[in-house]
């Protein structure tokens, strides 16, 4: 029987309470949020599980030792110290990933990485007089070596590759939208499939594919090769077609809309080519439309969700572009959710709609805001004068009644 172990997923900032969220609902337990990560407990089972089905993790790791750790050579003697057969062979392969906070340590997290390495190598070398190899692309086993203050945590990374490669993207434009940032937008603005969904400003797709996996129940990384567990040890294949197989029986079907626009037409090729890589053509649509031309063609209740160009991206007139963007909203999109990020915080001056919510995220390095306005059927103002209606016509009635 399998026994509960902690686990760390981390992820971007900004995205750990949704992150948390997904935790829980996928049966979590002791779920506790960090910076850029949340830990949790379950067993070898749900590390498989939380690697296939979570859209907002970047990896998943597995601690399997700390200890208080003073300098370099404290650290290279500690390492020497672990029973390394429990987690690889002499004849395997292995990479490290050290990430280092600490005034103790002068050195760099690389630094730290080269003594972490030596001292795995060295352990093997003493025992057996060989080494396994270093394998950066794709080792067997991958560990992260985490230093803050003077405690040091030891963890296999049960991902791999991030997780935010998830196997379908086959052609990209410049700066595509990193996978698991577009899964934390599309989970932040609280669409789940129950409505149509559009992104005016597409790209290759990544932000429509998220949606459509989301709508659909469609596991995150259901088309990735490979997971890191995958080579450990321990690995148990029949567990992970179980868990692989009852996460395919909970995929449903959205019956809503789920479209995308670009004005490029390289665009739109890269997006349905990477939509047929991830099986998703028979749920989204991308159509060489000009936002700024367009208006909204589907009937009810829409989120509207896009990460339009900024910084070095946008190469035209800032000020008229974002108030483009507020003009058209205005004038097109009437009953609908509108939600887009982007770090040019002054820009969204010119907009000229007032937000109804403003979460600060980060996009790689830049600081952002992801920002929502509600457009109303009709305008603002005639929306609010049909609620007072309602609730004049209500009080007369119950005064009649009294």
């Amino acid at each position: 029987m399998n026994h509960n172990f902690k686990m760390v997923a981390t992820t971007m900032f900004g995205l750990e309470e949704v992150l948390a969220t997904e935790l829980r609902n996928l049966g979590a337990q002791n779920v506790e949020i960090g910076v850029r990560n949340v830990s949790f407990l379950g067993d070898k089972g749900f590390m498989y599980k939380a690697n296939i089905a979570l859209r907002t993790a970047i990896r998943i790791l597995k601690p399997i030792k700390r200890f208080k750790v003073f300098d370099e050579d404290d650290l290279y003697k500690k390492l020497m110290q672990m029973d390394w057969e429990r987690e690889m062979t002499v004849d395997g392969t292995f990479a490290i990933a050290a990430v280092v906070n600490s005034k103790r340590f002068t050195t760099n997290s690389h630094y730290i990485a080269l003594k972490s390495k030596d001292a795995i190598a060295d352990y093997f070398r003493h025992k057996y007089h060989k080494r396994p190899n270093v394998d950066v692309l794709h080792p067997d086993v991958k560990i992260h070596v985490h230093i803050l203050n003077d405690l040091c945590t030891v963890s296999l990374d049960s991902s791999g590759q991030s997780l935010h490669k998830r196997g379908y993207r086959t052609a990209t434009n410049i700066a595509p939208i990193n996978e698991v940032l577009a899964a934390g937008l599309v989970l932040l603005s609280g669409y789940t499939g129950d409505c149509n969904f559009i992104d005016p400003m597409c790209g290759s797709g990544t932000i429509l594919i998220e949606a459509a996996m989301i709508a659909n129940n469609i596991p995150a990384n259901i088309n990735r090769k490979e997971f890191g567990f995958e080579h450990w040890k321990d690995f148990d294949e029949d567990l992970f077609f179980k868990i692989q197989d009852v996460l395919l029986k909970r995929i449903r079907n959205c019956h809503f809309k789920i479209m995308g626009f670009d004005k490029a037409p390289s665009a739109i090729r890269k997006a349905n080519d990477n939509i047929k890589s991830a099986n998703l053509s028979d749920f989204i649509g991308v159509h060489h439309v000009n936002f700024f031309n367009s208006m909204k063609e589907v009937f009810g209740a829409t989120t509207i969700l896009f990460n339009p160009p900024y910084g070095e991206r946008l190469n035209i007139d800032v000020k008229e572009f974002y108030k483009s963007i507020g003009d058209t909203l205005k004038q097109g999109y009437p009953d609908s959710t509108v939600w887009f990020i982007t770090s040019d915080l002054e820009a969204l001056k010119h907009v000229g709609l007032k937000t109804s919510k403003r979460i600060p995220i980060k996009n790689a390095d830049l600081d952002c805001r992801f920002v929502r306005y509600d457009m109303y059927a009709g305008s603002r103002k005639a929306s609010k004068n049909k609620a007072k209606q309602v609730e004049e016509k209500d009080i007369s009635e119950e005064n009649i009644e009294d």
